[in-house]
């Protein structure tokens, strides 16, 4: 694929999101139908907000992907991944939509997240079956055992991306950041619909940070975080675990570092104080930074240190064996534990969206 016919996929993605957004936005407003609306205990934006942004990635995604197929009678060529993921994707969304509506039990929840995944693989016949060199003496192949292991995998980043989206942009802008270097460490930047999935990524986050308005914001809604950490876990393995795409594991692993030692964190702390985890808090990473920072900065300093640590994964992964990047990501990992949930005490109160 040359770069001119990247850029003009990329355009053209962004483009019909930002069009599809904006008319479920107006749809949404007008029926009242999936809105978000601000309370005073535990949401502090100021207008009622759609929370169509997940279906209008998707959508975009659709829209845009038929269109270039077309253009280019691609359309009995689809890879079998691509096409499987993408429909399950769609099956996610539609679970989680209805969660937003009826707000379904987090045991069922969970139930569906897992049987999502049992779907991929069973009709793709893709999980994670080798580790990568972690400890130095060989790669680690887990065999028939990485069945159960991705799915643990799966949907620990569907909830991961779902706790982190507590501001404006930043559940999208991990999954996007996490996308973009996946892409070019592994190559995988050149298919055609990352380009697309990127594209619509970019037009919802247009609205999402009100860049095209205060008035005009969207929010992702759990349909929408969970549909975008669903396409990254998969992304992830796709690319880790298929010799065409030269990535390792535990590169990938620091590309979604931040929600994933966010996720892990949590869990912990909040088990030590005998607190639901799946409750909503005011004592994630990004409520931590909010106390000195605006959400604005916060966001900035999330983002930008996830591109920092995901270049020295890079970095690492050219220069090192595969163990070198693993004990200094268990030390990293130890280092965000000690400062986020032991030097900066967490508060108790409830998720934010701003």
């Amino acid at each position: 694929m040359t770069n001119s016919l990247l850029i003009s996929i990329l355009l053209l993605s962004a483009f019909v999101s930002i069009t599809i957004n904006g008319f479920l936005r107006r749809l949404s407003k007008r029926f009242s139908i999936l809105i978000d609306l601000p309370d005073k205990s535990r949401k502090f934006h100021k207008r009622p907000t759609p929370l169509t942004g997940g279906i209008g990635i998707i959508l975009g995604l659709l829209i845009s992907a038929k269109i270039y197929l077309d253009l280019n009678n691609l359309n009995d060529f689809i890879p079998l991944f691509s096409l499987v993921m993408v429909m399950v994707a769609c099956l996610v969304l539609l679970f989680f939509i209805f969660d937003d509506l009826l707000q379904i039990r987090y045991l069922y929840r969970l139930l569906f997240q897992i049987f999502s995944c049992s779907l991929v693989i069973y009709f793709t016949g893709e999980y994670i079956q080798n580790f990568g060199n972690l400890f130095g003496f060989g790669d680690l192949n887990v065999g028939v055992f990485g069945i159960p292991l991705t799915i643990f995998c799966v949907v620990g980043v569907m909830n991961a991306f779902n706790m982190i989206d507590g501001i404006n942009g930043l559940c999208a802008g991990c999954a996007l950041t996490m996308l973009i270097f996946t892409g070019f460490a592994s190559g995988f930047i050149y298919d055609s619909l990352l380009i697309i999935l990127i594209g619509s990524l970019v037009g919802f986050l247009l609205f999402n940070l009100r860049i095209l308005g205060k008035e005009r914001a969207v929010f992702l809604g759990d349909s929408g975080s969970n549909v975008l950490g669903f396409i990254v876990a998969w992304v992830a393995i796709f690319c880790s675990q298929n010799t065409y795409y030269e990535i390792n594991p535990i590169t990938i692993v620091w590309f979604i570092a931040i929600p994933f030692l966010d996720c892990i964190g949590l869990i912990i702390s909040r088990t030590k104080r005998g607190i639901s985890w799946a409750e909503p808090g005011r004592d994630h990473i990004h409520h931590k930074l909010m106390e000195n920072f605006s959400p604005e900065f916060s966001l900035i300093l999330i983002i930008s240190f996830t591109s920092f640590i995901s270049l020295f994964a890079i970095y690492l992964e050219k220069n090192f064996i595969e163990s070198v990047s693993f004990y200094m990501f268990g030390i990293f990992a130890l280092s965000y534990y000690l400062l986020f949930y032991f030097i900066i005490k967490p508060k108790i109160g409830a998720k934010n969206s701003v």
